[in-house]
């Protein structure tokens, strides 16, 4: 039987159907309507199944990634950024419109069990995903299978506290991992220490390549808490792999001096003699440290796991 993903993002909804062999055989994107609210997203998800059914000519298992997750208390969907999405019955609702069982995870989960099955971090016994972007999320896969955690919030190192007087966050806390090292956040800090508040993400980065002193400082404060945050992750989770994905992911220096921050503040490199050459640990692939990836599959690893939900069973 085919899987259809539905990948479920605020501005685009993506759907694909893939076959039993992981290859993507039909795929169709189109506009979120969020601004019209739940029933209409609903409406649109119902839709783009069936045409992805009719095109394939026979019914389908769906599979659906979206931010935030399902509250295990009331089965409604809660830290979602869409937030008319927060506080609903999603499961339930798509299960009556498709009218079939259907298996819902968050979009960074979607997005690390895609890297772990058949991409950057195939082979690795523990991969933790990690999307850097408009957002910060991050995604556990075990033995090729989800770890969602009793709240269904595990991996989400996105709102850990990073900085407790830094930017407030729609969350209610202040100074999360998110503020600081999403793509909003890093525009956000550059206007903060005088740069141009014009500059996205992708512009500061670029004008730190091209020798713009402020921007290169701009980098060297996010390089160091990107080391900062994730050692965090590294000394409670201790991966194989750490696959990075997002916008962000693309930042070359991530895996040349984003890693050697990150070595600096890993525990078990901490006086070691690994830890007085952190340019390369974590690219030797040994057992002590972890793998610091690229992505695979770029744009469609979270439309793909979602796909994939269907492969594997969430760990107990």
């Amino acid at each position: 039987m085919l899987r259809i993903g539905i990948d479920l993002g605020g501005t685009k909804t993506e759907g694909i159907a893939m076959g039993a062999d992981g290859r993507i055989l039909l795929r169709e994107r189109r506009p979120t309507p969020q601004a019209q609210g739940y029933d209409a997203i609903l409406a649109n998800i119902q839709s783009l199944v069936a045409d992805l059914e009719r095109q394939a000519g026979e019914h389908c298992r769906v599979g659906i990634g979206t931010p935030g997750a399902i509250s295990t208390r009331t089965g409604c969907l809660k830290n979602s950024n869409t937030v008319c999405l927060n506080g609903k019955p999603l499961p339930a609702d798509l299960e009556r419109l498709l009218e079939r069982e259907v298996r819902i995870a968050n979009d960074a989960n979607c997005f690390a069990l895609s890297e772990a099955i058949d991409g950057a971090g195939q082979g690795q016994p523990v991969v933790f995903g990690v999307i850097l972007g408009t957002g910060v999320g991050g995604g556990i896969v075990v033995d090729g299978r989800l770890l969602a955690g009793a709240q269904h919030i595990a991996g989400e190192w996105g709102h850990n506290v990073l900085e407790a007087d830094g930017p407030p966050c729609y969350c209610g806390k202040r100074g999360c991992v998110e503020t600081l090292l999403s793509g909003p956040g890093l525009a956000r800090d550059h206007a903060a220490h005088g740069g141009d508040p014009s500059l996205d993400a992708q512009a500061i980065v670029a004008r730190a390549t091209a020798g713009d002193a402020c921007a290169e400082a701009t980098m060297r404060r996010y390089l160091e808490r990107f080391g900062r945050a994730l050692s965090v992750v590294v000394n409670i989770l201790d991966p194989h792999a750490i696959v990075l994905g997002g916008g962000l992911s693309n930042i070359v220096r991530l895996y040349s001096d984003g890693r050697k921050q990150l070595g600096r503040c890993v525990f078990d490199a901490a006086g070691s003699a690994e830890g007085a050459d952190v340019a390369t640990w974590p690219a030797t692939g040994n057992t002590r440290f972890p793998l610091l990836l690229r992505n695979q599959h770029g744009d469609s690893s979270g439309v793909r796991g979602a796909a994939q939900l269907w492969t594997v069973q969430e760990c107990a």
